[in-house]
């Protein structure tokens, strides 16, 4: 019965000394991003103007354009869509199932 509360004491007594000789923390490394992330160049970018009453909404990556919504003070907005990517935009009144989404090349062989 007396070598529990020994035993006890001296697990006690040892721990401030065997936490003396740890080395102080260090900060970790930032971490990566996952594989797979769109890089920034890939995400849309949106200029939203207005042009007579009209609010007109650009969307381009990397600098070229490829759809543009055009919405009317009074009626339905309207798409422009660059369908094949020569720089022709084809009006659409919907988003309707055959409407094309770009599409980019993520891997090839």
């Amino acid at each position: 019965m007396r070598t529990l509360p020994l035993l006890l004491a001296a697990a006690l007594a040892a721990g401030p000394a065997l936490s003396q000789d740890r080395p102080p923390l260090q900060p970790l490394p930032e971490i990566p991003p996952p594989p797979g992330m769109p890089e920034a160049d890939l995400e849309p970018q949106v200029t939203i103007t207005t042009r007579g009453e009209d609010k007109v909404e650009e969307y381009r990556i990397r600098g070229r354009l490829y759809a543009i919504k055009v919405t009317p003070p009074h009626g339905r907005p309207y798409y422009l869509v660059d369908v094949r990517g020569d720089g022709q935009l084809v009006r659409h009144d919907d988003l309707s199932p055959n409407f094309m989404v770009p599409l980019w090349v993520i891997f090839s062989f």
